[in-house]
């Protein structure tokens, strides 16, 4: 079973929905919103989304051991006819539920979010992942949309010409978000290139980490945070400023790592170095997901 867990990935999973909830019942219910889905329609859309995102850790990793030419089990035990069947299983799931859910909030069409991404993630781990730059960025845009599909399904079918202004305002926080959660992956996702270059060089992918330097992209990655750093300023500068706690909480626990972790970049040589890197993103990760539950408090 543990193997089944590292295979899927369960805690990134459990970060998209953790992410998920906290948008319904944290930005959603507190305020009032127009919604369409009730408490089993956002658990089904959260069943769709995970699903989803399972099957595509399963594809890229069955791609990844095909790869390196490894007749060895995935993880030590799982078969690689095992892991083809769980990536079909958890697609299906995802899809059925995606069309069923389509239908329930009359937009049938939106079914399509579901299929075009299982769709891509097959895509990557067969060709977009040995392609330069844009295998960071599908990783990066893929959970972005896994935070924006909640405001698809819930908010847009709910809009109407006299709650147009808060349905909006409340989708372009789930935007932000979205945009951040994309910067934080990307930069994540350069760090496990540099963690990996010794395979990936072996197996013929070319990489940032190949292409530049392990040393040269280590300290990319550090400037490059600026950009998700320079985006919260500017966030807490437009929506929090009046709000001195909020302000406090944003710099102790998403800031303040940041600047760490670029500090970090500049040292940073050994893989063990670089997985501390990669942990520090996650718990920044962690820490925006949190605070989607405090605008109750916030903006009240």
């Amino acid at each position: 079973m543990l193997a089944y867990f590292k295979l899927i990935k369960i805690d990134n999973l459990l970060l998209i929905a953790l992410a998920q909830v906290f948008i319904k019942y944290g930005l959603f219910e507190p305020f009032g919103i127009a919604i369409t889905l009730n408490g089993f329609g956002i658990a089904l859309l959260i069943i769709a989304t995970v699903s989803i995102a399972a099957a595509g850790n399963v594809i890229i990793e069955i791609y990844d051991q095909e790869s390196s030419n490894s007749k060895e089990f995935i993880f030590g035990s799982i078969t690689e006819k095992s892991a083809n069947r769980l990536f079909i299983v958890l697609n299906v799931i995802g899809v059925l539920i995606g069309f069923y859910l389509a239908n329930l909030v009359g937009r049938p069409g939106f079914a399509a979010l579901f299929v075009i991404t299982s769709g891509i993630f097959y895509v990557y781990a067969s060709y977009l992942k040995e392609v330069l730059v844009v295998k960071n960025v599908i990783i990066g845009l893929l959970v972005a949309l896994s935070l924006i599909v909640v405001g698809i399904f819930d908010l847009l079918p709910a809009i109407t010409e006299k709650n147009r202004v808060s349905q909006t305002t409340i989708f372009s926080i789930i935007f932000d978000y979205a945009i951040f959660a994309f910067l934080i992956v990307c930069l994540r996702e350069i760090i496990k290139d540099c963690i990996r270059i010794d395979k990936d060089h072996n197996t013929g992918v070319t990489t940032i980490p190949i292409t530049l330097g392990k040393e040269r992209t280590i300290k990319l990655i550090g400037i490059l945070t600026v950009l998700p750093i320079v985006a919260l300023i500017y966030y807490i500068y437009t929506y929090l400023f009046s709000n001195t706690v909020a302000v406090i909480l944003v710099l102790v626990s998403i800031i303040a790592p940041l600047i760490y972790f670029i500090i970090r970049t500049f040292t940073a040589e050994s893989n063990k170095q670089l997985t501390i890197l990669k942990l520090i993103l996650k718990i920044v990760l962690v820490m925006a997901t949190l605070s989607l539950m405090f605008y109750q408090y916030i903006l009240k």
